[in-house]
């Protein structure tokens, strides 16, 4: 019902587009601009992508640059609240570069501990829970032969909490372990996998970064947060990494507070 839905509402978006030549500026018209072949004398309406592959990378930047970055920020509460040490630490650091002003989007890159804290969340409660890839060639891993064409999936959150990869602390919340980057952090360079890595890694990464630090930081600014008595610690996957019960929290406004 949904995807017949979502589908419906693209195409009535996605029809009217391709029957002029004004496509739109946004994410939309870019990926329809690109699909158009351009020939001596004008565009000609020539789909190097099918409508049902616009639809569903559509439907991709839609799910990945909303979910994703609304998981992120539900679990960064979370560990921000039982762990209020960080809460306070980040609040600090954000009253620092901005005091109450709202943050400016150019120097959210400059709150290190935010990132490290996110990168955490990321560990341990990635949204994404396993990546899907398939080999090009016949290959051996370590004592495994791989045939050509064969589906590969790889469990994120396993790796993450992986011991032989993030230390004895593997299970525990330590921000510290990013103050290097990502390539410091585990025993291997590529051990975050949250956002994928190399040539396919997640195109909207970076955005979703700023996008978490600006809304983590405008709440730091104005509440400190603690968990309800209410809530129970049950993530669930559902396609992607969810509390289950949902997230109960307790929004204190900071001047309240003192």
């Amino acid at each position: 019902m949904l995807e017949r839905k979502l589908k419906s509402l693209l195409t009535e978006i996605i029809q009217p587009r391709l029957a002029t030549s004004e496509y739109g500026n946004d994410l939309l018209g870019v990926m329809l601009d690109s699909c158009i072949e351009t020939k001596q004398g004008g565009k000609q309406v020539d789909l190097s992508l099918s409508m049902e592959e616009i639809i569903h990378e559509c439907k991709l930047f839609f799910f990945a640059g909303h979910e994703n970055t609304s998981l992120l920020l539900t679990w960064s509460v979370y560990l921000l609240s039982i762990y209020p040490e960080w809460q306070e630490k980040l609040r600090n650091e954000v009253l620092k570069e901005f005091g109450r002003e709202s943050p400016n989007p150019n120097a959210l890159n400059k709150l290190k501990e935010m990132t490290m804290v996110l990168f955490e969340t990321l560990r341990l409660y990635s949204p994404a829970l396993f990546m899907q890839r398939k080999t090009v060639a016949d290959m051996t891993v370590g004592s495994i032969k791989l045939p050509k064409g064969m589906a590969i999936v790889i469990p994120i959150p396993i790796m993450h909490r992986d011991k032989e990869v993030w230390g004895d602390d593997a299970d525990e919340f330590n921000p510290l372990r990013f103050k290097n980057g990502i390539t410091g952090a585990a025993k291997v360079p590529h051990g975050l996998l949250a956002f994928s890595m190399g040539p396919r890694s997640c195109i909207g990464q970076n955005f979703s970064m700023l996008e978490a630090k600006s809304t983590l930081a405008l709440m730091l600014q104005k509440f400190s947060f603690t968990l309800s008595p209410d809530y129970v610690h049950a993530p669930v996957d559902l396609f992607t990494l969810k509390p289950k019960f949902g997230l109960p929290v307790f929004l204190r406004p900071l001047d309240k507070c003192n």
